[in-house]
């Protein structure tokens, strides 16, 4: 966890304590607030040292900012501190439960004198929650449902976190070994959202010079494993690496073997059996007289079985067997297909970065377009902005374009808050002078299903809303999914013409792969969105992507894909222009 999630971290404790020992409203709703405002700007906020630049943005009193500049010195808040005194301990465990929250910990564990997870989980399967007043048979189930939650993404890192970590050893194995092959594998070669410890893997006729270099890098905190093929260590956060080294002539079949998934391996050992062959992580071997077949690349491993070469993020057994046998895989998207980004934020609401850096920032990635999407009136929290704001930008937008001294079209959108009703923040007259209409569920994730499902069918059914952005509300190990029928959503959103998103920002890559899988086999476009909130967030669309690629996505599922010409003109259908 770096120092920016840190700060989330402790100030969404900060909230939850507080709200246990009965602090007023306001400064419960503040630390939320800083919580979320340090989750996308905890780098620009820790690198401030003057109180008068931490107020500048919007929701940062002076009381937080105080809390903000305490912590960059001490690494701690004393508020905090002071109420992790008050609150037993047990009771702050609790609050690690998604879906939980501090009134109904204390409920639970005031009640029913439950003091760990497993006994609230106990509890909740034997029915017991749903008994207590101001709980019921809904509270109970999504109360199981969080700790599921937590349970399979606890321990395990962001995809973005894990990623940078690799590159870092990899570039700095390469400073000292030119020349040596290396890759990530496992589940941060298959790009899945979270991982568990990292898998490096390296090909060399020199393994002992490899585990010197690797296990004296200044990244190695601790080496916890020494050995002629295989060295672990542990980074400063705490993080295993494993580093592997295998032979050149057999780094394809080892590839192969350790970037896994389980399900895909096994279901490759059965064709290898069926032929009389096997596979293991030095080779493909013909059994009747143990001759080598394969082994140097992957394409030639896969060959030899009779099977195309499935890329890495798709082998998951979700079929991608059965089409490398028919030569039928699909031609997933790439990064070089990326034309634009449709979600970003600028500092008109609560970005860092004016529309010129933007822009700048989209031209060095190669973009045609870029859509500038702050948010709308009704997110106070967030800076969003009043109608004449909004419209102001509108025209400097399109001043910007009109110099034509870049090769990016900025597009001037709004990311709308959908409410209670499925109202929007700005009346059509408004909508209609906009690119690109986003819109999203910023509160009530709590509501039932079919609350939130009406929600969001009915602002797709405003034919100015052509993006619906994070669909699910996930934030990864954080909070889980909203209840919501997404069925019902994905057959709104075809029947409707409206792109959902695949939200690119490393704590939401919402929609999640297999959803995508769903949205594409019923004919629903996918937009890509980093949700920038400063220029180098705009590079978190190589996630986007990857999250695109375990969805089977290709170029024609995606709004990004499309000329700026092409996009204009689906954005703008059924809409008409004023």
């Amino acid at each position: 966890m770096d120092r920016s999630e840190e700060l989330s971290k402790a100030f969404e404790e900060l909230a939850e304590l507080s709200e246990i020992k009965g602090e007023v409203r306001f400064k419960v709703n503040a630390y939320h607030k800083a919580a979320e405002i340090a989750r996308t700007h905890g780098e620009e906020l820790l690198a401030l040292d003057d109180l008068k630049e931490l107020r500048k943005y919007p929701g940062i009193g002076e009381g937080i900012a105080k809390k903000i500049l305490e912590f960059k010195r001490t690494g701690s808040i004393s508020k905090l501190e002071e109420l992790k005194e008050e609150v037993p301990v047990e009771l702050i465990a609790l609050l690690q439960v998604p879906n939980l929250g501090p009134k109904r910990a204390k409920l639970i564990y005031d009640e029913l004198g439950v003091r760990t997870v497993e006994e609230l989980q106990a509890a909740a399967e034997a029915h017991r929650l749903a008994a207590l007043h101001g709980l019921g048979p809904k509270a109970e189930q999504n109360i199981l449902e969080g700790i599921r939650h937590m349970q399979t993404t606890s321990g395990r890192l962001l995809l973005h976190t894990a990623y940078r970590i690799q590159e870092e050893i990899t570039r700095a194995m390469a400073e000292k070994l030119p020349g040596l092959a290396t890759s990530p594998a496992g589940s941060l070669r298959r790009m899945k959202e979270t991982i568990g410890d990292i898998d490096i893997l390296a090909a060399s006729l020199a393994p002992a010079e490899v585990m010197e270099v690797f296990c004296s890098l200044d990244m190695a905190d601790k080496v916890l494993l020494r050995g002629e093929t295989k060295s672990s260590v542990l980074t400063a956060e705490g993080l295993q690496v494993d580093l592997r080294v295998v032979k050149p002539e057999e780094y394809g079949a080892a590839l192969q073997y350790f970037t896994g998934s389980q399900a895909h391996n096994v279901r490759v050992r059965e064709i290898a059996k069926r032929d009389g062959k096997k596979i293991n992580e030095y080779g493909v071997f013909r059994v009747k007289d143990g001759r080598r077949l394969a082994g140097e690349t992957e394409e030639e491993v896969y060959s030899s079985l009779g099977m195309a070469c499935p890329p890495p993020e798709i082998r998951e057994d979700r079929g991608e067997v059965e089409a490398a046998l028919r030569g039928e895989l699909p031609e997933l998207v790439g990064r070089e297909d990326i034309r634009g980004d449709l979600h970003c934020h600028s500092d008109a609401s609560d970005g860092v970065a004016d529309l010129v850096e933007m822009r700048k920032a989209a031209e060095r990635l190669g973009y045609r377009y870029l859509a500038v999407t702050d948010h709308a009136a009704n997110l106070k929290v967030a800076g969003g902005l009043e109608r004449e704001r909004l419209l102001r930008q509108v025209e400097e937008i399109r001043r910007l374009n009109a110099r034509g001294d870049s090769s990016v079209v900025l597009l001037a959108g709004s990311e709308l808050n959908i409410d209670n009703q499925g109202g929007l923040d700005y009346d059509d007259e408004v909508l209609s002078r906009l690119d690109v209409v986003v819109a999203s569920v910023h509160g009530g994730f709590k509501q039932d299903r079919e609350t939130v499902t009406r929600r969001l069918i009915t602002a797709m059914r405003n034919p100015h809303v052509k993006i619906i952005a994070h669909p699910t509300g996930r934030l990864i190990g954080q909070r889980p999914p909203y209840d919501v029928d997404l069925d019902a959503v994905m057959e709104e959103a075809r029947r409707t013409g409206t792109a959902l998103e695949l939200n690119a920002f490393p704590d939401r890559l919402d929609l999640g792969d297999e959803n995508l899988m769903r949205a594409s086999a019923m004919g629903v476009k996918i937009a890509l969105g980093t949700d920038a909130h400063r220029t180098e967030h705009l590079d978190f669309m190589l996630f986007g992507v990857a999250t695109a690629r375990r969805g089977w996505l290709s170029r024609s599922h995606l709004l990004n894909a499309l000329e700026p010409d092409e996009l204009l003109e689906w954005l703008w259908r059924g809409r008409g222009r004023t």
